[in-house]
């Protein structure tokens, strides 16, 4: 299993301008394969294959005046830019042959150094783990780096991130052994909402804490500053920082509580059953904003890993699945209701639902009748049996690239006691 481990770093002045140089020469790299196969293809000649292309702009480049400073970072720095030129080229192939599920994607577009996110791709041959705490980074140097947590094993590669608001983050995959909890005695469903975040199946209601909502006043106003700045000017580059941090502010504070709200549900369930809710379709109507703000997607991402992980199963109920309208005690089917009825009462056996509350409760039925027919999502309900048929992925936010054939949702480890938060080796 791969899972990808997080953590904030903080170079020096040098650090940075080394960081920024590495960030710019990968940047060029791609652009410059980028553009040898896009004119390649429109003159009608075969592909340009990346040893042709590596030969080209990065080896011979290097001996060239226009391109000599590549030979300012490490080589490794460039050939991963390379390789994530040849992964961003085989998901659109596999997106346009139906291979790859989920969204069209598009083919891969031009880098600019004014991408408010800029980051670079290591190999363990370019980077290790020094005693004193710090990661070495060729031709960085040494980086200060806040250990949260441990890693469970050494690390098979290194992502450096720098965020939109100027914020350095190390990103490790590693390998790791699944972390199975004892079995569970009961099953969940869960209807995600707005005025709930989400009901589950036993009666249980979570808030939601609308961390955007709640920032609102403070982003309106940094905004507002935003706008008054002349374009192109430095008052402005700092105005824009300020709104990326509070933006980073609010999208910290939901993924830490999507974290703890949906590790709690897994450690108490054993099976966990969702509604595949059309979240892109309802992030274009009027309630786009509390959409968005609630990040289900995330949310259920979370649980998928967690599941994986953790030797639960997952499963989720497709979208047309009736759950507002069946009556959770009989059966009956009582038709759609508008949204402003929370409750209603069966027409069939005159039981008075509360709505969310039903629907869970109905989703609980589905997932149970989707995982008896062999049809669950995931397969990781035999890993509490002993086996490993399938592999937890390795997720944006947290850890590396999937393995080949692996979904790409990921994992993150749960934090460890505060002995190990002290603890200054990254490995013990």
């Amino acid at each position: 299993m791969q899972l990808r481990y997080n953590y904030r770093s903080y170079p020096d002045t040098c650090q940075r301008r080394a960081l920024a140089r590495a960030f710019g020469c990968a940047r060029v790299v791609w652009n410059d394969c980028l553009r040898d196969r896009k004119e390649a293809h429109a003159a009608g000649l075969p592909y340009v294959t990346s040893a042709e292309l590596s030969r080209l702009r990065i080896t011979q480049a290097k001996r060239t005046e226009e391109r000599a400073w590549l030979a300012e970072v490490s080589a490794v720095v460039l050939q991963q830019s390379l390789r994530d030129l040849d992964a961003a080229y085989k998901n659109f192939f596999d997106s346009i042959r139906g291979k790859r599920q989920g969204h069209k994607v598009g083919p891969p577009r031009y880098k600019s150094k004014k991408d408010t996110r800029q980051s670079i791709r290591l190999t363990t041959n370019a980077f290790c783990l020094k005693d004193n705490g710090t990661v070495y980074v060729a031709k960085v140097g040494n980086l200060k780096v806040r250990w949260s947590r441990r890693l469970p094993a050494a690390p098979t590669s290194l992502t450096v991130t720098q965020d939109s608001c100027g914020r350095y983050f190390l990103s490790f995959v590693v390998d790791t052994a699944p972390d199975i909890l004892p079995r569970a005695q009961t099953d969940t469903g869960i209807d995600l909402g707005l005025s709930a975040f989400a009901v589950l199946s036993d009666g249980r209601k979570i808030d939601s804490p609308r961390f955007l909502r709640r920032a609102e006043k403070k982003l309106k106003r940094l905004q507002r500053e935003l706008s008054r700045k002349a374009k192109g000017s430095k008052n402005r580059a700092k105005a824009r920082i300020k709104v990326a941090r509070q933006h980073a502010k609010v999208a910290d504070r939901r993924r830490d509580w999507h974290h703890k709200v949906s590790t709690q549900i897994i450690r108490d369930s054993q099976a966990v059953f969702v509604e595949d809710l059309a979240v892109s379709g309802l992030g274009r109507t009027r309630l786009a904003k509390s959409v968005h703000d609630a990040g289900w997607s995330a949310f259920v991402r979370m649980l998928a890993y967690k599941a994986a992980r953790h030797g639960r199963i997952f499963a989720k109920v497709h979208r047309a699945f009736p759950s507002s309208q069946i009556c959770s005690a009989c059966g009956f089917r009582d038709g759609p209701k508008p949204l402003h009825i929370r409750k209603w009462t069966c027409g069939g056996c005159g039981t008075v639902h509360d709505r969310d509350h039903n629907a869970a409760r109905n989703i609980l039925v589905e997932g149970r009748r989707i995982v008896a027919a062999g049809r669950a999502e995931t397969l990781n309900a035999s890993w509490s049996a002993g086996k490993t048929r399938a592999k937890a992925p390795a997720q944006r936010g947290e850890a590396g690239s999937p393995r080949k054939g692996q979904p790409t949702q990921a994992g993150t480890p749960e934090p460890q006691t505060q002995g190990a938060r002290q603890a200054w080796s990254p490995l013990r």
